[in-house]
């Protein structure tokens, strides 16, 4: 059988591979490596949109798209019936979680503000002191898979008080449902979403969820952009009552003239939490724990299902 995998790098990361296996990569998909036949694994490239879902259409035996992204909401509808989709989950926890917390360090000790303030050569301590601090707060995630588990572990040592959400209520782990929302949301003084974006979760970042939040509480999202609605969260931020810190919009990229660029009050990068250095080392090794999986007739893990 043939994998096609996106990277040449990937070929040595992905360990052995087992006897019968070829492992091409496919830079694009209008000049193949090869012919189509044949192809049962395949991995497309990381953060890939909607367009390269077209390629599962071209690929009469395929078995198998391995995604290198925790999310998997492009490709949910896209991938055929009798092709197992499979995403990422658990190699983008490290990097992801490490954003988050320095996204809230960020923009509670007051940094976007004193970068500014560096560009223009001026010393604001009189503009920022005294900043806030991440010691006690009250922070909300929503979103207690394996990187809201992360976050979690990373803040703390913080000395924060921690609250974890999820679809549904999980007592013995001490997670709370998201039905509990409109009573949690008042309390955070930090609201972290690490959702997957299913048609449950898109726009559940509404005026209502927003209004709910504390004045001064800091929303911070790690997620998908289209989780939140953004007039409603251009309209909230407006007023000045809350601030963000985003790693991801709708739309995206986000055109210059937005008015999110400009907000003093948000921390805007360029959906980067999963870009690291570090990525397809741990990308790669679970891409050849799935290739022997597949290949000895084991069961895969992190299959998607529900939409993740």
């Amino acid at each position: 059988m043939k994998v096609w995998i996106p990277q040449e790098t990937g070929v040595a990361l992905l360990g052995e591979v087992p006897p019968g296996v070829t492992v091409q990569v496919l830079t694009d998909p209008a000049r193949p490596p090869s012919p189509v036949a044949d192809v049962r694994f395949w991995v497309p490239p990381f953060l890939a949109g909607t367009d390269a879902t077209a390629l599962v259409d071209d690929l009469p035996d395929l078995a198998v798209v391995q995604l290198l992204s925790a999310g998997a909401d492009a490709w949910v509808d896209r991938v055929p019936p009798g092709v197992t989709l499979c995403d990422a989950r658990g190699v983008h926890d490290p990097a992801t979680a490490e954003w988050v917390v320095t996204a809230i360090l960020s923009q509670l000790r007051a940094f976007p503000a004193l970068a500014r303030a560096q560009a223009r050569r001026e010393w604001a301590y009189a503009e920022v002191a005294p900043t806030d601090e991440v010691t006690g707060k009250r922070v909300l995630i929503v979103g207690a898979g394996s990187i809201g588990t992360a976050v979690a572990a990373r803040l703390a040592p913080f000395d924060v008080e921690l609250t974890m959400v999820a679809r549904t209520a999980r007592p013995d782990e001490g997670v709370r449902g998201v039905d509990e929302l409109p009573r949690l949301l008042p309390g955070a003084d930090v609201v972290v979403l690490l959702v997957p974006l299913t048609d449950r979760t898109r726009g559940m970042v509404d005026e209502r969820f927003l209004a709910a939040m504390r004045d001064g509480a800091l929303l911070v999202n790690a997620a998908r952009g289209p989780v939140a609605r953004t007039p409603a969260l251009v309209a909230e931020l407006a007023t000045g009552r809350i601030s963000a810190a985003l790693d991801v919009t709708d739309p995206e990229p986000l055109p210059a003239d937005h008015p999110l660029w400009s907000m003093p009050n948000v921390l805007l990068t360029p959906h980067v939490a999963g870009s690291v250095r570090g990525l397809l080392p741990r990308a790669y090794r679970l891409v050849g724990e799935q290739v022997r999986r597949f290949a000895a007739g084991e069961a895969l893990i992190n299959a998607v299902v529900d939409g993740y």
